[in-house]
């Protein structure tokens, strides 16, 4: 079946079951012209917003619908996680070709639901249009951060340490499998598809880092390590240098890039979507820091290395040799598929 055989309103009320997980401080849901909820006073308001597009984004013809709704939720909340915030709304607007099926559209939904259900985060509408060709999503959050502690790209300092919440490479091995029609026969290539198509968005991580003594600045990984922490070495006017033993790679990692003639660092490095944080920490916090966060989440940081004065990211290998390598990510105007 397909959305003109039922139309908008009626798609609307087919989707809406489940979306109002948490209706404190919402006045008005799905059903009118405009959502309505409060905030707690004095608290920072958090809006993030991302626009994925059929063929550049996603190819809809390799995914579920399931799949797809929790990843474009969760690139969202990926951000406010980045911030050390709380995600509270979402409103998603889709643009829908004629050859959509009606039912990848209602596991579209089911896929957000989901995710949004286990962070306690309401779907309170949006907007459903027709388009000629591809199918195009945008979802836009809407969260808050507790007062005063807020995460930030330009709060970087020099002798602050800069860890990793997790492995890094995942996402980007599990779209090789993907795009080269590689059938996940393995526990290690299920893990690594389920990286790229199901990211954990490090929301717990990200609340806990914001609340901690010592933690500076922080970005999500979603365009690759080095890209990402370009955007806070220009945002705080520091450099970085990253000790190249210490990027964490997982065992799956180092297996898959074996088997495909893969450096695994030069992997990690340029890999992107895989949606964990980068945070940086007073050097005088860090071992206070680590016993906490392995407290919290009975797992450890990765130290990769430190902020410096220079304003240059730079790579020092175990032989005590320094590169400047080229920032690659993801590039939006240079027409590559980005994810799935």
């Amino acid at each position: 079946m397909k959305l003109k055989e039922i139309g908008e309103f009626e798609f609307i009320d087919r989707i809406r079951e489940g979306c109002l997980v948490r209706p404190e401080g919402v006045l008005l849901a799905i059903g009118d012209d405009a959502a309505a909820f409060k905030l707690p006073d004095g608290e920072p308001v958090l809006v993030t917003t991302d626009l994925l597009v059929e063929g550049v984004h996603f190819l809809r013809n390799a995914t579920s619908g399931f799949n797809l709704g929790y990843k474009a939720l969760a690139v969202n909340l990926s951000d406010i996680a980045a911030m050390g915030g709380v995600a509270n709304e979402a409103f998603v607007s889709i643009a829908v070709p004629p050859d959509c099926d009606l039912e990848f559209l209602e596991d579209l939904y089911k896929g957000m639901r989901d995710l949004a259900g286990r962070h306690g985060i309401n779907l309170l509408g949006g907007d459903t249009t027709g388009s000629r060709t591809d199918l195009v999503i945008n979802i836009s959050v809407v969260g808050r951060a507790p007062a005063g502690r807020m995460l930030t790209r330009d709060a970087a300092l020099p002798g602050d340490r800069i860890f990793a919440t997790g492995h890094l490479g995942e996402s980007r091995a599990g779209l090789h499998l993907i795009l080269n029609h590689i059938l996940p026969d393995t526990e290690d290539d299920s893990a690594l598809v389920s990286a790229h198509i199901l990211p954990h968005p490090s929301l717990s991580e990200g609340r806990f880092l914001a609340g901690q003594v010592g933690v500076h600045a922080a970005i999500d990984v979603s365009d690759g390590l080095l890209s990402d922490l370009g955007h806070i070495l220009t945002a705080s006017n520091v450099g970085a240098r990253i000790n190249r033993e210490a990027v964490p790679v997982s065992p799956r990692l180092m297996r898959f890039c074996s088997r495909f003639g893969f450096n695994t660092v030069d992997y990690a490095l340029a890999g992107g979507e895989d949606y964990v944080l980068i945070v940086t920490v007073a050097a005088k916090q860090v071992e206070a820091l680590n016993r906490a966060y392995e407290g919290r989440f009975g797992k450890t940081l990765f130290d990769l290395g430190e902020i410096t004065d220079t304003g240059k990211l730079e790579v020092v290998d175990s032989t005590g040799r320094i590169k400047s390598p080229a920032i690659e990510g993801w590039h939006h105007f240079r027409g590559e598929l980005n994810g799935i």
